[in-house]
């Protein structure tokens, strides 16, 4: 048998997808909004959660919010995506965010059944005209990492170091207490940090960094 959890704030969807799901399929509980789903997720631990993008609650974030703050477990629990969006920017958020497939709610209760099978069983499912935003996006994905690569390389190893502190939000000082040098040599580093990288700023750094999830 496998486990399920399902994840949406309608409960009237809820109990229409529990009831249409193949009997094979254990549904462990139900969540509505993302504070909810965190916390089941982290306490039942189901094989596959069925989540929809759009949720209330937490930060504001929806599924993709969920599947952030269960990111210590998606080594044991799969989600699957299953909204009534097709935008791509929904699709590749919480594909980015960790999710093994997104299904649109106008599956019948069989094809999101055999979709939870295949994400339980370590497969990525994704209806059908979906799929070309995963590509799109992922192919984009791999372009911006080696840019990225190309971009560090001009970096020494301590203008990384420095590079990392400096967009956390780290002061001069505390760069320098942190790498044990002095802040003189700080200001050297950020000056050829930003030039090698062409900004401006800190806060372009900042931008530049959290783009490239880097921190």
């Amino acid at each position: 048998m496998t486990t399920v959890l399902i994840v949406d704030d309608h409960s009237i969807f809820r109990s229409g997808l529990r009831a249409d799901l193949d009997a094979g399929l254990t549904v462990l509980g139900e969540a509505a909004t993302v504070d909810e789903a965190v916390a089941l997720v982290d306490a039942l631990r189901p094989e596959v959660v069925l989540l929809d993008v759009h949720l209330p609650g937490g930060s504001g974030g929806g599924g993709a919010e969920v599947l952030r703050r269960s990111a210590a477990l998606l080594e044991h629990v799969r989600f699957l995506a299953l909204s009534v969006s097709d935008s791509a920017e929904d699709v590749v958020g919480v594909i980015r965010a960790g999710a093994r497939g997104y299904i649109t709610k106008g599956s019948s209760g069989a094809e999101v059944s055999n979709a939870v099978l295949a994400v339980a069983g370590g497969d990525a499912v994704f209806s059908p005209r979906l799929a070309g935003f995963v590509l799109d996006a992922f192919g984009a994905l791999a372009g911006e990492q080696a840019e990225s690569t190309e971009e560090l390389d001009r970096l020494s190893a301590r203008e990384r170091e420095v590079m990392r502190l400096i967009a956390r939000g780290y002061s001069y000082k505390e760069v320098a207490a942190e790498l044990y040098i002095s802040i003189k040599t700080v200001e050297s580093h950020v000056s050829a940090v930003l030039r090698k990288l062409q900004l401006s700023s800190r806060h372009e750094l900042t931008a530049w960094a959290t783009a490239r999830k880097l921190l």
